[in-house]
């Protein structure tokens, strides 16, 4: 879906890209470079992150992020854990998708065990992967608002969020890690009032995005602050493999959820995002729309939700034959993939994990040189990454 320019209005960028050019260039002033740290905890960042900025003057000549500070080697650990242990570990990578992060897992352990799994705990599934995107993107938009200096932005979307976290901590009794998947199904069936509580938050955040763009979208301070700053090119984009809201707004029309449907997503009718531009104002927009998609997928299959089990015939032990496999999801930030191999244990024998933030940040040192210093802290912004699931 392309951006509804007549909501957005004027897309004159607040800085002159030539000008900018000339400055790089030194054709104005010859200045002495200096190399600034930004991080390893800095208010700039979304977590222990370390970029190594050159400087001349008050432009960017180079950028280098520097990763490791959180490492936990998640892909190590695994191999000492059974399969049903390891759903609460990968869980806590990506701390803001912790049910997503669940997924992979038990469709790997599926695949190998030809498990198949029952229409109503697909369903559910659904609806607890799309009711953690759009909490992962209420809290990037509060973010993003507030690293540019708007506080505004926090309070609606923790607003929205609260009534969504309610119904997932119904059936869970979680916040953050649900440790609610399960191969061949979901843990329980939810509770009398869960599906009455997800309507409720889901259709609030449709019924209410007038006023989250209000805030941001259409506030011309946000605009100058993100309108042709951070330009990612769709090439780089691809060769690096970005993915997720990053690479749509850089005109990427890619979603695992509809190019390799898994699940039963081909059961719904929703829009993949995209924007032309791949600024941060573009990345931001993505970001956005994305939460009014997932909504419609949990009504609609809260909607369309059978009845019957919530488990298939599983073994008491989870024993994968030996082989190996590859899955791979839509995670909210991106291409999320699970590379398992079993030898036939209780224990995977190898697991490598495509995280999306890992992908996604190496390209900064692109997007990062002849920007404005001041631009920096707009540009991390919308990269919306997790460390945990860079150090994992």
């Amino acid at each position: 879906m392309a951006i509804d320019q007549q909501r957005v209005g004027d897309r004159t960028p607040v800085h002159d890209p030539a000008e900018i050019a000339k400055i790089v260039s030194g054709a104005n002033l010859e200045t002495e470079q200096m190399v600034l740290n930004v991080g390893p905890q800095h208010p700039a960042t979304h977590g222990v992150f370390r970029l190594l900025a050159t400087i001349d003057g008050e432009v960017l000549v180079d950028a280098q992020p520097i990763i490791g500070y959180m490492h936990r080697g998640y892909e190590k650990l695994v191999e000492a854990r059974d399969y049903r242990q390891i759903t609460n570990l990968v869980s806590r990578m990506d701390w803001l998708s912790g049910i997503n992060n669940e997924l992979p897992l038990h469709l790997c352990l599926e695949k190998l065990m030809e498990i198949e799994v029952p229409e109503r705990a697909q369903y559910m599934r659904v609806v607890m992967l799309e009711m953690n995107r759009i909490l992962n993107h209420l809290m990037f938009f509060a973010s993003f608002g507030a690293e540019l200096g708007a506080i505004t932005p926090t309070f609606f979307a923790f607003r929205e969020r609260e009534d969504i976290q309610l119904a997932l901590e119904m059936a869970t009794g979680g916040r953050m890690h649900f440790g609610f998947f399960r191969p061949g199904g979901i843990r329980e069936d939810v509770p009398r009032g869960f599906f009455a509580q997800a309507l409720k938050g889901v259709r609030q955040v449709m019924a209410r995005l007038d006023q989250y763009e209000d805030l941001l979208v259409g506030n011309e301070i946000f605009k100058q602050r993100t309108i042709d700053v951070g330009v990612l090119d769709k090439e780089i984009a691809y060769n690096y493999g970005v993915s997720g809201p990053i690479a749509r707004g850089s005109g990427i029309d890619f979603d695992v959820r509809k190019d390799e449907p898994y699940l039963v997503y081909d059961r719904f009718d929703f829009e993949v995002q995209s924007a032309p531009n791949g600024d941060c104002f573009d990345r931001f927009w993505v970001l956005v729309r994305e939460v009014v998609e997932s909504a419609k997928i949990v009504e609609q299959a809260i909607e369309a939700m059978p009845s019957g089990p919530i488990m298939g015939k599983v073994p008491r032990v989870i024993q994968a034959p030996a082989g190996e496999v590859y899955v791979r999801t839509e995670n909210p930030l991106g291409e999320l993939g699970f590379y398992l191999i079993s030898d036939g244990d209780r224990r995977p024998y190898r697991l490598k994990i495509r995280t999306p933030s890992y992908n996604n940040v190496s390209v900064l040192p692109h997007v990062l040189k002849g920007q404005m210093v001041a631009d920096m802290i707009a540009i991390l912004g919308s990269f919306f990454f997790v460390l945990g699931d860079i150090d994992r």
